[in-house]
């Protein structure tokens, strides 16, 4: 099992979400943006390792994401950490309130 980071992207509402995803770098500049499209009334779960255009995440680099949509979404964000015979598993929720 690979280590991974996902980010639910839940979209209650009745318009379809056009989201950004850029991501942040410690000794780089900034990756992206990626852009994800959450139909309304649903879910997409996407994995930071699955992103590739503009470009892939490169592996065992720390990064920070900022998450950017045109309506409001719920965003659930988990690491799956599997170095290691005990997997680590942290999972935290996302809410944006109004600019």
């Amino acid at each position: 099992m690979t280590s991974h980071e996902t980010a639910c992207l839940l979209n209650a509402s009745d318009q379809d979400a056009h989201v950004q995803i850029t991501v942040y770098f410690s000794d780089r500049e900034p990756a992206g943006p990626y852009q994800v499209m959450v139909p309304a009334n649903r879910t997409n779960h996407l994995r930071f390792n699955d992103l590739k255009d503009p470009e892939p995440i490169p592996r065992g680099t720390d990064y920070a994401s900022v998450i950017e949509s045109d309506v409001p979404i719920v965003v659930q964000h988990t690491r799956l950490d599997s170095r290691q015979n005990a997997n680590a598993l942290l999972t935290t929720i996302a809410y944006a309130g109004v600019e």
